[in-house]
């Protein structure tokens, strides 16, 4: 059974990444950008009311598991990942069914910083939140913001070559099947992704294409800040750059 954690922690939120976004707020004033914000899997649930509270400030729009409109576009958030071999299981969820890697430990064995339902913890999807978030909406213009990358992609590479657990390989693909699945079938304009720091060293790539769909990979495992710049106009032509 899924324990809980204790909570006592250093306020990130607010006494590192508040303050400096009031600075940068005070200083460009109407030229302040618009933030889109979700939390990962190493981000416990309780700062789920933190991230909330600073969005009801004005300094960013926290988008998990919702969908808000910026111009034209729509931009999507989700945290969840499927099961992994860390204990904290705040934002990970079965995949496409109850199966787990081999070395992963499930979401009935971690723990939580926040409880939830025995029958959301067991049963609920990715695959069956992301048709609930989007339903029958149009996403030709749409923008999501998932921490999980696809699974067998560019973006999911692991440091996993000629591991084994019981004389079973692992596999060096750790993303989502059902973001893959729902990428491919849905075809969102833009899909922004993280959670495999290793992935662009290993694979040499920070994007990939899914017919129409462009999908970005910002994480890094190196100590610079991994920055992607991109037009939803022209995703085609988007930079990254380390700093």
């Amino acid at each position: 059974m899924t324990s809980i954690i204790d909570i006592s922690h250093k306020d990130f939120i607010n006494d590192f990444l508040v303050k400096g976004l009031k600075k940068v707020k005070t200083n460009l004033e109407d030229a302040f950008p618009k933030i889109f914000v979700i939390l990962g899997n190493d981000d416990g649930r309780f700062e789920e009311a933190a991230m909330l509270d600073v969005a009801s400030m004005g300094i960013w729009e926290y988008c998990h598991n919702r969908h808000i409109q910026l111009g034209e576009f729509t931009v999507y958030g989700y945290s969840y990942v499927p099961p992994t071999p860390f204990r904290l299981k705040d934002w990970e969820r079965y995949d496409v069914s109850r199966y787990i890697c081999p070395g992963c430990v499930s979401l009935e064995e971690g723990v939580l910083s926040i409880p939830v339902p025995e029958s959301e913890l067991i049963f609920a999807t990715i695959a069956e939140d992301l048709d609930k978030l989007t339903g029958n909406n149009n996403l030709e213009k749409s923008i999501f913001l998932f921490h999980s990358p696809p699974y067998k992609s560019k973006l999911d590479r692991a440091p996993l070559d000629g591991k084994m657990i019981d004389h079973v390989p692992l596999d060096v693909h750790i993303g989502s099947i059902a973001i893959r699945r729902f990428i491919e079938e849905r075809q969102p304009l833009i899909t922004l992704h993280g959670h495999i720091h290793e992935s662009t060293r290993l694979t040499g790539s920070w994007r990939d294409k899914f017919n129409r769909t462009v999908a970005f990979n910002a994480a890094h495992d190196g100590p610079e800040l991994s920055l992607i710049r991109f037009d939803p106009n022209a995703p085609e032509n988007a930079t990254r750059e380390l700093i």
